[in-house]
């Protein structure tokens, strides 16, 4: 049964992904909006094909994207999803009897499980985020380099959100330069600054976290690697940082 709500989609080149994750929210909601920033593969035509309202727009960053989106919701109602994440049928029914209108929230908040290739990630869950919200009363940020709902009037689900965040972990550790480097930048511009034993404290932090916090330890070689990815992509942010800070002087 679906429910009035409306899903809002982010893509560039997702045609591996747009039918899929399109024919999972049509299980809930009665309305999807894809933002498409210009791909150059079949990521729009699949998306009309399925029903999907389709709109061109350059990247705006990923907040400012997603608020973007909100413009052409029909419904008070959004469920936020990206291309690569799939709602759990148990998430699904549960939302289609679940009157989250008639409760004091403003937001719900999902746990996502993420996966490398068919890898769960242990260290990675319960991930929380924020993705069905009433678009009335609160929304994305438009600043910094993730997005997020902003509220703090939200409840905490007990359902799952699928997130299949990279092919293999060989995509992992190519994208980890370019998002220590993008976090630096981002976090350098709001006035942070490092230490020079930061990089050191950060990198073994995120290791320690993630290994014995989270519990990766117990979850075999795969975790390990993610481990190490996480403490590289910590340590050369504050690298990063520190270099930023020597060019000014």
């Amino acid at each position: 049964m679906q429910k009035n709500i409306t899903a809002t989609i982010i893509t560039l080149n997702e045609s591996k992904h747009i039918r899929d994750v399109i024919q999972n929210v049509q299980k809930i909601c009665n309305e999807v909006i894809v933002v498409d920033s210009f791909s150059s593969d079949t990521t729009c035509e699949i998306a009309e094909e399925l029903g999907a309202k389709v709109i061109k727009q350059k990247y705006l960053g990923d907040g400012g994207q997603k608020a973007f989106c909100e413009q052409f919701a029909s419904n008070e109602w959004i469920l936020s999803i990206d291309a690569d994440e799939r709602l759990e049928e148990e998430a699904i029914e549960f939302l289609r009897s679940f009157e989250y209108e008639k409760e004091p929230f403003e937001a719900y908040s999902f746990r996502r499980k993420s996966f490398i290739g068919k890898k769960f990630i242990r260290q990675w869950y319960p991930d929380r985020v924020v993705r069905l919200y009433n678009k009335n009363k609160c929304g994305y940020n438009k600043e910094g380099e993730h997005g997020k709902v902003v509220t703090n009037n939200y409840k905490d689900l007990d359902i799952d959100m699928l997130h299949y965040s990279f092919e293999n972990f060989g995509v992992l550790v190519s994208k980890a330069d370019r998002f220590a480097v993008n976090l630096a930048k981002v976090r350098y511009a709001e006035g942070k600054r490092a230490s020079w034993y930061d990089p050191f404290v950060h990198g073994f932090g995120a290791m320690f976290k993630g290994l014995i916090i989270k519990g990766g330890i117990l979850g075999g070689l795969h975790e390990w690697h993610v481990a190490f990815a996480s403490a590289y992509n910590s340590y050369m942010k504050y690298v990063v940082m520190l270099e930023m800070a020597e060019n000014e002087h």
